[in-house]
């Protein structure tokens, strides 16, 4: 992965506090079914849904609580930052961490999401669908800020 793909180092203390925001608003959300009552807004839909539960037609202007949206967002931006900004001591072998754990990150979610599809059903199977969007960045951070920590917890003891 070329650091030329990546963001400035400044970026990713902004990118923690967008994700860390939008990461508690989301848990809020999807646990309580809670939603904001000042946050409806007049929004545009792309696709709509036709049915008896939604008001909302394609292509066409309908009112939605924004507060999910927001969460999506946040989190999406925040850990989008986070992963792809370059650490201070940006070199080849964190960029080896990066690619490895981008990687395993990609294996987990899809064995994440496999045993989601043959274990899971109905609105407990939307749930899970709703978090697998953010779940490749998620694992994605653990994994390479653990073995980030790890290898410099490893280079403290040798000296």
């Amino acid at each position: 992965m070329k650091s030329r793909y990546l963001f400035s180092h400044r970026f990713k203390p902004f990118g923690w506090v967008l994700f860390s925001v939008g990461l508690v608003l989301g848990i809020v959300l999807l646990i309580n079914d809670f939603e904001f009552p000042k946050w409806d807004f007049h929004v545009f839909s792309l696709i709509g849904s036709d049915s008896t539960f939604s008001s909302a037609k394609n292509f066409s202007w309908g009112l939605n609580n924004i507060s999910d949206e927001i969460a999506a967002i946040l989190i999406i931006v925040g850990g989008i930052l986070v992963s792809f900004s370059k650490t201070k001591n940006e070199d080849e072998y964190i960029t080896k961490i990066r690619m490895e754990s981008l990687i395993w990150a990609t294996y987990v979610n899809y064995m994440v999401l496999l045993l989601a599809v043959i274990f899971v059903f109905d609105m407990g199977f939307f749930n899970v669908m709703i978090v697998n969007m953010f779940t490749i960045l998620i694992f994605f951070i653990i994994r390479f800020h653990y073995v980030l920590f790890k290898t410099n917890k490893g280079l403290q003891h040798e000296e």
